[in-house]
């Protein structure tokens, strides 16, 4: 298992965190149900030094806008066998959107999708990000 938030953490490039130290058999999360949300994380976070290595390690300017994108293409490219994307960070959402906060008694699970958020675009911008990657097999 591997988280994506964890990877920039530690200048190391050796890094068990990093997608290219990772092997086939392995799941990648941008994030999971106890971590903030992507946006949340790298607004709230991630320390200066975390969003120079990550500019680094992608080679563009990483902002709040389009951290989700970055690090879901990310999780997508490595080549671990699933890569799992959840819906806040497909949305881009911030910490507003975070699902659980590990040993707090209140507030957690309370999350639910906006309505009319599920659209066919969002359906077609996921299916051409899974085709790009080789997450689907098309006859």
């Amino acid at each position: 298992m591997k988280i994506l938030q964890f990877a920039f953490g530690t200048d190391d490039p050796k890094h068990a965190y990093l997608p290219h130290n990772y092997k086939e058999n392995f799941i990648v999360y941008t994030g999971t149900h106890d971590n903030n949300t992507v946006r949340g994380w790298f607004e709230h976070e991630a320390r200066p030094a975390d969003k120079k290595r990550l500019d680094q390690y992608t080679g563009q300017t990483v902002t709040a806008g389009n951290v989700h994108t970055v690090l879901m293409r990310m999780a997508l490219a490595s080549v671990a066998r699933w890569a799992v994307l959840p819906l806040q960070d497909v949305l881009g959402l911030g910490k507003e959107a975070r699902l659980n906060l590990p040993a707090s008694g209140n507030g957690n699970w309370k999350w639910r999708a906006p309505k009319k958020t599920l659209t066919p675009q969002l359906a077609e911008n996921l299916r051409n990000l899974a085709r790009i990657y080789r997450r689907i097999i098309e006859p």
